[in-house]
């Protein structure tokens, strides 16, 4: 057997391992001891940091975080009643800068102005170099430019600029221009609503739910449904274009109003703005004329008048007034005609004829009382409230005597928003419920649900009859399109400039509804100053050879839009109550 290595050698090799990896225990607790403190000292330095930090937050930062919240502000796109989008929110970013961190401010304002069209070099270059008070410490944070393209975002990182960066943003866009400006309104950089519908979103609660960061992604918000039927809001639109154009007018608006909803199904004001690029959205001549503007609508507010004489019962259709003569004296005042018959006349013929005698003569018999009440009942003499922010104060006499009810019988002494007068004159036609217009998209059943009954539905039958009258005899002719069964009444206006009544500077308004038997739209039209057009009317500017004009051609162009069918036939009895009680020309007024 071969001999076995010495065991004393193998024995001193294995202590020796043994001694290199064996730490004894007795001298261990010195070097624990000391890594521990180490650890000790880090974790300790590091709490109290963020214990500093949570007490006492760096300004920088906290500029940085707030600025950051407000590019995040998310809004739900805003449809018409048919699922168009009018309004909706894209992706994008925008840049900022930390100026203690950019080394030479001269450089960075130079090359961000080469690559950033629109920026303003002094503007930049004391954004950078701003202190923060008594501090003596740059700012942390500062916007450079908000809301800018893929393009711009490739430019600026190429430049590498340390202290430039880029946070993710929303920017709000109309797709239709400047269709429906006046509801939709505008947001501001940081996505909030300042005007219009955008306003009315965030007063109903989502800037909060933005502020609570309870939205994460547009589709956590449902979609805002409005009244406006886009294509409807195009035509409206387009016709006042040509109107203003035609006429040479200062301006032009309109509106179409659900009559048996109180929706707005087109609404529109020119001269307007790109919600888009709303940089003359302030500015005075672009004004929602039908809400914000307050005017004396001339003889549409007879419609008024007649229908207060009716409903009281101190009147009737068969009713008759005195015009002979010509003149109304009234004290030192002299009421004129401007159609004027000289003989007597009947109701429906002092809506016709457009008698300043008949109407001041009906509203004297109800007196001054029953005629500030009637007006308040219809909506008249109080803001009208609706889901646009914007609204104006009628302007009503301080003090209202005899002479105020004459005048404002025939429309002069009483400024109210179109819109007030044209939920009045829907009232009217539609079987007496007052409905406040409404821009969100609505039933029926919900309107009447909300209405507040102003007539008796006789009253109102009287009143459909003769706006169908004065469609077939009177000054609504221009408007009554055929198979259409169209009612309405003009007002023409003088301008009041410097307190002064002005004769060449008028103000002229078109109400019709349609079909009369049943009325669904009412269609109203105002134009500012339109001018005469020699070979249409020969020297008249009045609302029938203009804003009659342009109703008309809405009505034309609309109707088939909106689904309001032809009738190819007169319709079957639409007054029967009129035909019972023998009224003027109960029998002839027909669909022809």
């Amino acid at each position: 057997m071969p001999e076995a290595p010495p065991a004393p050698r193998a024995n001193r090799a294995v202590a020796l391992i043994r001694a290199m990896f064996h730490l004894a225990i007795e001298r261990s607790y010195a070097r624990v001891g000391l890594v521990g403190l180490g650890f000790a000292a880090v974790f300790a330095t590091i709490g109290v940091r963020l214990v500093y930090l949570a007490a006492f937050p760096e300004t920088d930062n906290s500029d940085k975080r707030v600025a950051a919240a407000a590019t995040t502000a998310i809004r739900p796109d805003i449809v018409d009643r048919n699922g168009e989008i009018l309004a909706t929110d894209i992706r994008t970013v925008s840049v900022f800068a930390e100026p203690r961190n950019i080394a030479d401010k001269d450089e960075a304002v130079e090359l961000l102005t080469a690559v950033l069209p629109g920026l303003n070099a002094n503007e930049l270059r004391t954004k950078l170099s701003a202190r923060l008070g008594s501090t003596g410490k740059e700012k942390g944070f500062v916007w450079v430019k908000r809301e800018i393209t893929p393009k711009q975002q490739a430019e600026v990182h190429r430049l590498g600029i340390p202290g430039i960066g880029f946070l993710p943003d929303h920017k709000r866009v109309y797709p239709n221009g400047v269709a429906a400006a006046h509801i939709l309104g505008i947001t501001n950089l940081d996505n909030v609503g300042i005007a219009g519908i955008e306003k009315y979103i965030d007063r109903q609660g989502n800037k909060a739910l933005n502020e609570f960061g309870l939205v994460a992604k547009q589709t956590d918000l449902q979609p805002v449904q409005l009244s406006i039927d886009l294509r409807a809001q195009f035509a409206l639109r387009d016709e006042l274009a040509w109107g203003i154009e035609h006429f040479s007018a200062k301006a032009a608006a309109g509106m179409i109003l659900d009559v048996n909803t109180g929706e707005v199904i087109a609404l529109a004001s020119l001269p307007d703005f790109d919600p888009n690029d709303p940089a003359d959205a302030l500015s005075p001549d672009r004004i929602n004329r039908m809400n914000v503007g307050v005017y004396e609508m001339g003889s549409t507010f007879k419609a008024m008048t007649l229908a207060m004489a009716l409903d009281s019962g101190k009147y009737n259709v068969n009713s008759t007034f005195d015009t002979r003569g010509g003149v109304l004296n009234w004290g030192r005042q002299k009421i004129h005609e401007y159609h004027g018959t000289n003989r007597v006349i009947t109701m429906p013929e002092v809506f016709t004829h457009s008698s300043n005698i008949g109407s001041a003569k009906m509203a004297l018999g109800i007196g001054v009382p029953g005629h500030k009440a009637f007006l308040k009942k219809m909506g008249l003499t109080d803001r009208m409230r609706t889901e646009l922010p914007e609204s104006a104060e009628p302007i009503v006499p301080p003090r209202w005597t005899e002479i105020n009810t004459i005048t404002i019988a025939f429309g002069h002494g009483l400024a109210v928003a179109p819109i007030q007068a044209a939920a009045a004159v829907g009232a009217i036609t539609n079987g007496g419920n007052l409905m406040v217009p409404t821009f969100l998209k609505t039933t029926e059943a919900e309107a009447l649900s909300k209405a507040t009954r102003v007539l008796k539905p006789e009253t109102s039958e009287a009143m459909r009859f003769i706006m169908r009258l004065n469609a077939v005899e009177g000054s609504a002719k221009k408007a009554s399109i055929p198979l259409y069964y169209v009612g309405g009444k003009t007002g023409t206006a003088e301008k009041v400039i410097h307190g002064r009544y002005v004769k060449n500077r008028l103000f002229t308004t078109f109400m019709a509804a349609a079909p009369m038997n049943k009325p669904k739209y009412l269609f109203v039209t105002i134009m500012d100053e339109p001018q005469a057009v020699a070979a249409e009317s020969g020297s008249y500017a009045t609302a029938a050879w203009n804003s009659g004009v342009v109703t008309g051609r809405v009505i034309e162009r609309v109707a088939p839009i909106l689904g309001l069918p032809p009738q190819f036939e007169p319709p079957a009895k639409p007054f029967p109550l009129m035909v019972k009680l023998g009224a003027y020309h109960a029998t002839q007024v027909d669909g022809r």
